[in-house]
């Protein structure tokens, strides 16, 4: 019996994917919830798993194709795990019924390419669904393709000719190209969303990181002793973001329409690196956290978004974000605000730079921070006193753990 392999919901607002991987080719065996396909939206990463034990009979999208929630993604025959054909092989004597056998499987792949309803509507009116093109996910055909054919004039006029290409590119022969993962064309325009829509301004400081990192060195091995994690920095740079959050709020705020919403709470996104480009899990109630857990709550996003296993809640509705290009030897850089959000704060490298203190040229371990703001909404006064504040928080890290 053939089981049909179908895309699950994906989420909120999300109504389509793109194929980005097969784990199995058709005629390999498969488990009950083994992970079949590797789904890829603007958001997640999506595991779909075998809804049975058998063999893979059939696939109805190719790697690249875009599919729909409901689309059948292909069949499994359904068995203790050997390949369909096996047990056909153990009938010789009935060559007859062979054809019967396949022919299930051969008719539900052609079923995955056009819809039931499409389906009926043709046999009822004798449509020879063979010379259609299907305009749905991936060519799909569907009830608009059929009824378009029915009412299709005897004489059809001619189609347009496709457009043709500009021309060969010259370096053709050492060029590859790529289709752009539905993940990056997200990032690309949200980007470009908060370019267009904002008026983005960025501010600069700098912060002498030797209170933390003298405060790193002395107790590092006892935090990771009693809580099981390293102490970052991210955590430090977290609660100081908080601390001047709670003095500018309109940095911890949105514009909506004509309205501001000011938010009482602090969702901090972290901005890491997954294997598909950019994401931004966010850390709730960061305000609520001690350090170990804010430790321990970035480096478990940081990890999952590594292997694609963050879940769409886990990158909505941030208020914040904090970015750490230093990790990639970043000196100093612009980022993006993450809309609707108004501010973003970027780290940077450490870097031992010479710097005066009471009249005297030192050697400091210096970090330049960005903040990138809306300024609609943010006046550069309190873009400035922000930076400021955060520098004040870590370059006296006790203020943090008075709260003053």
């Amino acid at each position: 019996m053939a089981v049909e392999l179908k895309v699950p919901p994906l989420g909120e607002s999300i109504t389509e994917a793109v194929v980005g991987k097969w784990n199995k080719k058709p005629g390999d065996a498969v488990s009950a919830d083994e992970p079949l396909v590797v789904l890829e939206t603007d958001k997640v990463t999506i595991d779909v798993p075998a809804p049975a034990a058998g063999s893979l009979a059939s696939v109805a999208f190719k790697e690249g194709d875009k599919v729909r929630v409901g689309d059948v993604l292909g069949l499994i025959e359904a068995g203790a795990g050997a390949p369909a054909a096996k047990p056909a092989a153990a009938a010789p004597a009935a060559p007859a019924a062979a054809p019967v056998a396949a022919a299930p499987a051969q008719d539900a792949a052609s079923d995955a390419r056009i819809t039931p309803t499409a389906r009926k509507m043709a046999e009822e009116n004798k449509v020879d669904v063979s010379q259609l093109k299907g305009s749905g996910a991936s060519g799909r055909i569907t009830k608009e393709d059929v009824l378009g054919q029915l009412n299709r004039p005897a004489a059809p006029s001619q189609p347009a000719a496709p457009a043709q290409p500009a021309g060969p590119r010259p370096n053709a022969a050492r060029e590859e190209r790529v289709r752009m993962t539905p993940l990056r064309k997200r990032v690309a325009e949200r980007l470009v969303q908060a370019q267009s829509t904002a008026a983005l301004l960025t501010t600069f400081n700098e912060v002498d990181m030797g209170e933390v990192m003298a405060l790193r060195k002395k107790y590092n091995d006892k935090f990771q002793a009693k809580h099981g994690v390293k102490l970052g920095f991210m955590s430090f740079f977290v609660r100081a973001s908080i601390e001047a959050l709670k003095a500018f709020p309109q940095v911890n705020a949105e514009i909506d329409g004509e309205d501001v919403i000011f938010k009482h709470y602090y969702d901090i996104g972290v901005a890491v690196s997954g294997s598909r480009g950019l994401v931004v899990p966010v850390v709730r109630n960061a305000d609520k956290l001690s350090l170990a857990e804010l430790e321990k709550g970035v480096g478990d996003l940081g990890t999952r978004a590594r292997n694609d296993k963050l879940t769409l809640p886990e990158l909505q509705g941030g208020t914040f974000t904090i970015t750490n290009g230093g990790i990639f030897g970043s000196m100093l850089s612009t980022p993006i605000i993450n809309p609707p959000q108004t501010g973003i704060l970027g780290m940077h490298n450490i870097v031992e730079r010479p710097v005066a203190r009471d009249g005297q040229v030192v050697i400091r371990p210096i970090m330049y921070v960005a903040l990138t703001y809306d300024h609609r909404l943010i006046d550069g006064r309190e873009a400035v006193q922000f930076l400021v504040r955060v520098k004040e928080c870590i370059e006296d890290p006790e203020r943090l753990l008075l709260d003053v």
